[in-house]
């Protein structure tokens, strides 16, 4: 047993880990630092709580570090980039997950011995028990959804947002009905937490594919929060301090792409998020002109170009052309250019997902403008928009169309370049399903096909006209 003070004193320390380290991921520059950080801090508070309290036998803590690790490990080292937002939205579920276990072992055994727990202690296993459960069925269908096992459009019925309510309302009641019955009953126990479970899929499920950043960072969020809860179930500080700093940085996130895609947190938070996307409001591209162009004339247009922005999209990521994509904008700069990335806040399938996927290929972080009117302010004076594998946060109808499902949602001007290049597979819509405007323009082109093999061409074509120029 390590003496209480000294176990105070580290778990501060701990705490202060975790907190300076949050605060260097802010920077790129010292992001790296702050996972350090913040790991160091979570290793000596696991080791604390080993030597302080006898819980389990060494043996079952090993044993499950192990298991745990391996699987954790094996996860991190074979996930492709397309499929980490759903990598990240099962670890969501699984910290909720183990909130709902602890918080529920804790009443179970309480309960079962006949020992009164104070109110307080209650009302903590009872949130516990109620974000873990939200949390864990919640994420579970918001990796089905990213994961395709099951439709990415909303799922609506009506009376949801009734239906919703009653569940919760039932959630409240039969939790406070088992906080002040002092007669050991577990079917309320066992109530709340089906009833949790199901509101969790009943929140997340008429919630649209393309909204899912902003699901992701809440139920982020909710698993911080429960974990909290399960810190003062347990009177554990440095869990109390960790899970409430995921929970107000996850909620903090969460306000952030809701502004980012003009929508209000209450939306989310009641579980209409997004389902104006399955409606109409789409424009129809009868008659309308699309203009293709081959790599061959862009790569002359983008190697003489003094500015250029490559605003890049989910199907940058599912090409895994990010390397091919710094090889060009390197050829542009070395030739005079100037190049910058333009990342829209919701672009690809969770925050920050386009700036992992550049970084990946050594894109320097001042290149990238996470900014929506810096990009915009950028944008309007470049030669050529490059847009690769975006669709809805380029397209003009959320300024134009009022029936738009988009509309008031800021988007990266593209249409406002000299000229702006759309690669693309097809003609396909983005997660909103509807036309986008921004490929009918008269300054626009389409370079259709794989954009990994595009660009390796348009490096080919950008190398020999430097050559022949020289």
């Amino acid at each position: 047993m390590i003496p209480p003070g000294l176990v105070t004193l580290l778990y501060l320390l701990a705490s202060a880990l975790f907190i300076v380290g949050l605060k260097r991921l802010s920077s790129p520059a010292t992001a790296q630092q702050g996972n350090a950080l913040s790991g160091m801090g979570m290793l000596l508070a696991i080791v604390v709580t080993l030597f302080d309290r006898a819980i389990l036998s060494y043996g079952v803590i090993l044993a499950g570090m192990v298991v745990g690790g391996a699987l954790g490990l094996y996860m991190a080292r074979t996930v492709k980039m397309t499929s980490m937002p759903q990598m990240v939205a099962l670890l969501n579920g699984f910290g909720g997950a183990a909130s709902l276990v602890v918080g529920g072992g804790e009443f179970l055994v309480a309960e079962l011995r006949g020992v009164q727990v104070p109110i307080g202690t209650g009302i903590s296993i009872q949130l516990a028990i109620l974000i873990g459960a939200v949390t864990f069925t919640g994420s579970l269908i918001a990796w089905a959804k990213l994961q395709e096992v099951m439709t990415g459009r909303p799922i609506l019925f009506g009376g949801q947002k009734a239906l919703n309510a009653l569940l919760f309302a039932g959630v409240i009641l039969l939790s406070a009905y088992q906080l002040f019955t002092p007669d050991a009953l577990l079917w309320p126990f066992y109530a709340v937490t089906a009833l949790s479970l199901l509101l969790g899929v009943l929140l997340v499920i008429p919630i649209g594919g393309a909204d899912m950043p902003v699901v992701i960072s809440l139920l982020n969020s909710y698993s911080g929060i429960a974990a909290a809860m399960t810190g003062f179930v347990i009177d554990n500080p440095v869990l109390i301090i960790a899970g409430a700093l995921v929970g107000s940085s996850g909620i903090i996130l969460s306000q952030i792409m809701c502004k980012a895609m003009n929508r209000s947190l209450a939306n989310v938070l009641f579980g209409a998020f997004g389902a104006s996307t399955a409606s109409g409001g789409a424009r129809s591209a009868e008659g309308l002109t699309v203009r293709p162009i081959v790599a061959e004339d862009l790569a002359v247009q983008l190697a003489y170009a003094q500015r250029v922005v490559i605003i890049p999209g989910y199907g940058l990521a599912v090409a895994q052309a990010q390397h091919q994509v710094r090889e060009l904008a390197d050829l542009i700069e070395k030739n005079g250019g100037e190049v910058r990335y333009a990342i829209h806040p919701v672009a690809g399938r969770m925050p920050g997902h386009m700036n992992v996927l550049l970084a990946e290929a050594n894109v320097s972080y001042d290149r990238m403008i996470t900014d929506v009117e810096e990009a915009n302010a950028f944008t309007a004076q470049a030669d050529i928009a490059l847009v690769i594998g975006a669709n809805d946060i380029v397209n003009p109808a959320a300024l134009e169309e009022p029936s738009s499902p988009i509309y008031g949602m800021p988007i990266i001007r593209a249409d406002s370049a000299r000229r702006s290049v759309v690669m693309k597979r097809s003609m396909g819509s983005g997660f909103a399903g509807i036309e986008n405007d921004l490929f009918y323009r008269e300054n626009n082109n389409m370079l259709f096909g794989d954009a990994k093999a595009s660009l390796s061409t348009l490096i080919a074509e950008v190398k020999q006209e430097v050559a022949a120029g020289v």
